[in-house]
């Protein structure tokens, strides 16, 4: 396993990039409704994108592997990976269309979306083997699930033969692979996805509107699949760690005015992978995910507001 303090950590992510469009609207629509939108935007995105973006811009070395289409879509992502300081050897191309999605976020700043996976669906085991020097070489490894299981499952193989660390956000929700679960060393859920998860085990799961440590129990539960560390996310009521063997920590989320969630619980996930990743306690780690997650929900768009270290700062000084 490797430790201790990393002023630069490398950091490899299983990535997924698409071309995110966001509308905002007065409330979400309901089915077969048509409403006018205040603001349309359309930015380079993806879960695995915004993680790499993320972690990037607080410091940490990144690589990775993300897959384009061959559309027209697919000119969107070498700009957007040199804007953020990535290297374009993370893309790799395959025939068809590039991932995209659709998100609304009302007035409230609530959102839901989806995703058409496209080229991220082709990354596979095969791509990862050619990639081993590189994960192995990573001290922490992070998946999404805008890539198949084929891809995770073989990339956290290889990490953990390596000895670094593996992160997996489990969204969007599927039931995971049991091979993925034993090879994950830290687990990053929100409510749905936790309650989906307890689901699966035949646990029982708290309602939505539960506080963090009433979570608590399910993640111990969790514990049981593989992860070493669960992290249940609560938007607005803050997060929960749960490390196996220690106690539970609540982590109240900063007091922002939320303009806009898409890619919050992004931005926490890649914060905490940073902090973790540069050997900071876990309090600490969770404190900077928070930050991070609160700078995103203050302005629209997902991109241009992952914080880099000056942004991170400021938030955490004003808390």
């Amino acid at each position: 396993m490797n430790t201790g303090m990393a002023a630069n950590p490398g950091l490899f992510v299983l990535g997924s990039f698409v071309v995110a469009c966001s509308a905002t609207v007065a409330r979400l629509p309901r089915a077969g409704e048509s409403l006018q939108a205040q603001a349309f935007l359309v930015e380079p995105g993806g879960k695995g994108l915004n993680l790499a973006v993320g972690a990037r811009r607080l410091g940490a070395t990144v690589d990775g592997l993300f897959a384009i289409g061959d559309d027209a879509l697919a000119a969107l992502a070498a700009p957007a990976l040199a804007r953020a300081g990535l290297p374009a050897a993370m893309l790799r191309r395959f025939p068809g269309p590039t991932g995209a999605g659709i998100g609304f976020t009302d007035a409230a700043g609530e959102n839901c979306l989806a995703v058409h996976p496209g080229a991220n669906a082709r990354l596979g085991a095969p791509e990862m083997r050619e990639a081993a020097d590189r994960i192995a070489g990573a001290a922490l490894v992070l998946a999404q699930f805008e890539v198949g299981d084929d891809a995770v499952a073989e990339a956290f193989r290889i990490a953990r033969a390596a000895g670094a660390r593996t992160l997996l956000n489990p969204s969007p929700f599927r039931a995971p692979a049991r091979e993925i679960l034993e090879r994950t060393d830290i687990l990053v859920v929100n409510a749905v996805e936790a309650a989906a998860l307890a689901g699966l085990l035949g646990a029982s799961a708290p309602d939505g509107e539960a506080q963090p440590a009433e979570w608590e129990g399910l993640a111990r539960a969790l514990h049981a699949s593989g992860p070493g560390l669960v992290v249940v996310t609560l938007g607005g009521r803050g997060a929960v760690a749960v490390p196996a063997g220690g106690a539970a920590l609540v982590r109240p989320a900063f007091r922002v005015a939320a303009v806009d969630t898409l890619g919050a619980g992004d931005a926490f996930a890649a914060g905490l992978a940073v902090g973790l990743a540069e050997g900071r306690p876990l309090p600490e780690s969770l404190r900077m995910a928070a930050a991070c997650g609160a700078c995103v929900v203050r302005v629209k768009g997902v991109f241009d507001a992952l914080p880099d270290r000056a942004a991170l700062a400021a938030m955490l000084g004003g808390a």
